[in-house]
């Protein structure tokens, strides 16, 4: 579903774990469509995020059109310090709890070399960590613009400009644990650069990959 404020002619595509909670307020404060607010449950509602649908596109041809990216790796290790540890969410998978094989409270050596499994498992972890082609469209990236997570002001005076209302970037959402790469076992580094070679291509240009020789 694209994530649209007719007034303004603009259209967002929204990649989960790459500040669409932030930015979905933001939107929230220059659509007169909707009442401003930045309760992240409420956000969520009213822009859902959805899967890249070429035909959806066409409709906002006409329209300003953006993205916001961030790091696959910091995207996916954000997966396990949010969903994981802060959020519990493996508690709530009901074929998770069926089964004994995967703990409901892995540590992230574990998480990572058996993500695929995880995946299958919860409906959440499988949205949160499915690869960005899924919701970025296919390349060449059919955008105006797309931004880093690390250039939310940019963004700002780009919605400023074609809103004339300069929202608030609230930063929602946000992990209180961090994880690095270095802290990781070897074999869940090799896991992870298997894993994110392809994010790493789709998004070349915006991101080095820390895996590359």
């Amino acid at each position: 579903m694209v994530v649209a404020v007719a007034a303004h002619k603009i259209a967002y595509m929204p990649v989960p774990k790459s500040a669409c909670s932030s930015v979905k307020a933001a939107l929230l404060q220059i659509d007169p469509a909707h009442p401003s607010t930045v309760d992240m449950d409420v956000v969520h509602d009213v822009f859902p995020t959805r899967r890249f649908h070429q035909k959806n596109w066409r409709d906002y041809d006409d329209w300003w059109r953006f993205t916001v990216v961030r790091d696959p790796l910091r995207r996916l290790l954000s997966v396990y310090t949010d969903r994981v540890v802060n959020r519990r969410e493996l508690f709530h998978s009901r074929r998770l709890r069926k089964q004994t094989a995967l703990p409901r409270d892995p540590d992230p050596d574990f998480f990572f070399q058996n993500l695929q499994a995880y995946r299958r498992l919860s409906s959440s972890i499988k949205h949160h960590a499915l690869p960005v082609h899924l919701f970025v469209g296919p390349k060449p990236l059919p955008y105006d613009q797309v931004f880093r997570v690390d250039q939310l002001s940019d963004l700002v005076g780009a919605l400023a400009q074609r809103s004339g209302t300069t929202p608030d970037m609230p930063r929602l959402n946000r992990s209180g644990a961090k994880l690095s790469l270095d802290s990781l076992h070897p074999q869940t580094q090799d896991a992870l650069a298997q894993e994110l070679k392809p994010e790493y291509d789709h998004l070349r240009g915006f991101f080095s990959n820390p895996f590359a020789d």
